[in-house]
């Protein structure tokens, strides 16, 4: 089955990265081979309202041999159903099927920023689906197809995601939230959550960072605001760039073995996959993160 096979291929840890697509294309390329390099099992990155990620796809899989790499996502009001299959089947074709065609719904106001009108996230999702399956593509094709997963956080989103997928790539959750998606997804289907990490062991610059870098950002979504109300946060938790409850719950902190702990905590719970994402200074990479975490998350 496509599902345990992509597991199997894509191993426990990769790296989930935003930030590879705001740096020229040789920084990329060069970040891209060392993760693949330090053994990391599959790269995913984001598409925010400014970068394309079909494109940029295909600058890291050039610069890499092994490595899997994924959208974590593309978003589906950016290109058609049409040009979505094109571009996962020529990439997979290209590169020996090392990519996946990680989709996502985004958020209200990012596709408002593009221009688009964000309306029925998952009517949406499934006719996108539909779509993809029946627009005919005349190009060479691989056997396994291009695998696709969703971004799925609610429960129906997990079920389309179980249904029509691989699986899910849940975004700023906790363990907690991947057991809620394991219940849902069952035995099968690719659970691949993204944990946010950082290496810093004082509380009170670790938490700055993660509210000025990361959390105060993801907190002016409402999808992630709605999925973490289901997790038992409210309003409180969600100003000034989050409360230290929902900081520590959402970012990894600490030293190595803290990190460790966190992921654990998410195969435990019952993810194939965990991408841990380093958290930095803006414009940073973090790439000094993830090769001290390569070798304690990799080989333990």
């Amino acid at each position: 089955m496509q599902q345990r096979a992509l597991a199997s291929k894509i191993g426990r840890i990769g790296v989930w990265h935003g930030g590879l697509g705001l740096v020229p294309a040789a920084t990329a390329r060069k970040a891209a081979a060392e993760i693949e390099q330090l053994g990391y099992g599959a790269l995913w990155f984001g598409e925010n309202p400014t970068t394309e990620s079909v494109s940029l796809a295909a600058v890291l899989l050039a610069a890499t041999e092994r490595i899997t790499v994924a959208t974590g996502i593309a978003n589906i009001w950016v290109r058609d159903a049409s040009a979505a299959n094109a571009a996962a089947q020529t990439l997979a074709e290209a590169y020996d099927g090392r990519f996946v065609l990680g989709l996502g719904a985004s958020h209200a106001p990012v596709i408002g920023q593009r221009g688009h009108t964000y309306a029925k996230p998952l009517a949406a999702m499934r006719a996108y689906l539909d779509g993809m399956d029946s627009i005919p593509y005349d190009g060479p094709v691989v056997d396994p197809a291009p695998a696709r997963v969703l971004a799925a956080l609610g429960p129906k989103m997990l079920e389309l995601a179980r249904d029509r997928t691989a699986g899910a790539h849940p975004y700023f959750v906790t363990p907690e939230h991947t057991a809620r998606a394991r219940e849902v997804l069952g035995t099968d289907p690719l659970l691949a959550p993204e944990q946010a990490v950082l290496l810093e062991t004082d509380p009170a610059k670790a938490r700055a960072l993660i509210r000025e870098h990361h959390t105060a950002f993801y907190l002016q979504l409402p999808n992630y605001t709605g999925n973490l109300r289901r997790l038992g946060f409210d309003d409180a938790d969600f100003a000034d760039g989050g409360s230290d409850r929902l900081v520590d719950a959402i970012v990894a902190w600490g030293d190595e073995d803290a990190v460790l702990r966190r992921v654990r905590e998410h195969l435990d719970a019952g993810a194939d996959h965990v991408a841990v994402q380093p958290v930095a200074a803006s414009r940073g990479l973090g790439l000094d993160q993830l090769r001290e975490l390569a070798p304690v998350l990799i080989e333990s």
